[in-house]
């Protein structure tokens, strides 16, 4: 880890019609750490994703990659950065019409030139490595809910991504499936080094994989603390989200 910043929002401001989402928020992601956003439905976490890779642009504000502002990337420039990032989308958002190995194997048909060989040597690899061993030719509708989610992980993971985006990745998870989730998240980051925002707002999960909690309100970033401080706050509006503690 080089302490470098590699993600960076810079007073973006966001708005849907006359619902203002993101009201200058600002933050920095250092290479190799794990930042997660907290913060009640409908402050704009997803939208936050939404605009580091790409899919939505700021009406003012900045957004950038390693200093290179995403709203002003050609169409080729930002084919290249999403190679180098993976996003798991909450459902894990496998298209039902292809098996689990095409799948994953995706993002490599659609940008690069590798032969079918190399792309399912990949594929299969990237399957291994999040457990998904023995279910290339399965459909979505043939797995569990938590498979479905190592499978949407597999195929954010296939283009070797140095920042990965996840969204929710415990949604509609059992609490051991959960677990199992957070654990592969960690590992991953151990292993491959990267980049990460998760979005999540289950508390284990937080624990578990990141590095700093950012609280998300009114389209700001209202507190940034490492996990086990942010949990322990007695800022007001902290302890009123989280909700009573165990004793």
């Amino acid at each position: 880890m080089t302490g470098d910043v590699i993600l960076r929002f810079a007073d973006v401001h966001k708005s849907f019609g006359t619902q203002q989402v993101l009201a200058g928020l600002s933050f920095e992601v250092q290479r190799g750490r794990t930042l997660a956003i907290m913060g009640p439905s409908g402050t704009g976490k997803s939208v936050v994703l939404r605009h580091a890779i790409g899919l939505m642009t700021p009406d003012r504000g900045r957004v950038e990659v390693e200093g290179r502002e995403v709203g002003k990337l050609g169409r080729k420039e930002l084919a290249a950065l999403r190679r180098r990032m993976g996003y798991l989308f909450q459902e894990g958002a496998l298209i039902n019409w292809l098996s689990v190995g095409e799948n994953v194997c995706l993002p490599l048909r659609e940008n690069t030139d590798l032969s079918d060989k190399e792309i399912r040597a990949r594929a299969e690899e990237k399957l291994a490595l999040v457990r998904v061993e023995g279910a290339w030719d399965k459909m979505p509708a043939q797995i569990s809910g938590g498979m479905k989610k190592r499978v949407g992980l597999a195929r954010a993971l296939i283009t070797d991504p140095e920042i990965i985006l996840y969204d929710e990745p415990n949604a509609g998870l059992d609490p051991e499936i959960s677990h199992s989730i957070n654990e592969l998240i960690r590992e991953l980051k151990e292993r491959l080094h990267v980049t990460a925002i998760v979005v999540e707002h289950r508390i284990e999960c937080i624990k578990t994989v990141a590095d700093e909690v950012l609280f998300l309100e009114q389209g700001r970033a209202q507190v940034r603390l490492p996990p086990k401080e942010f949990f322990a706050s007695d800022n007001p509006r902290i302890v009123q989200f989280l909700g009573p503690r165990p004793d």
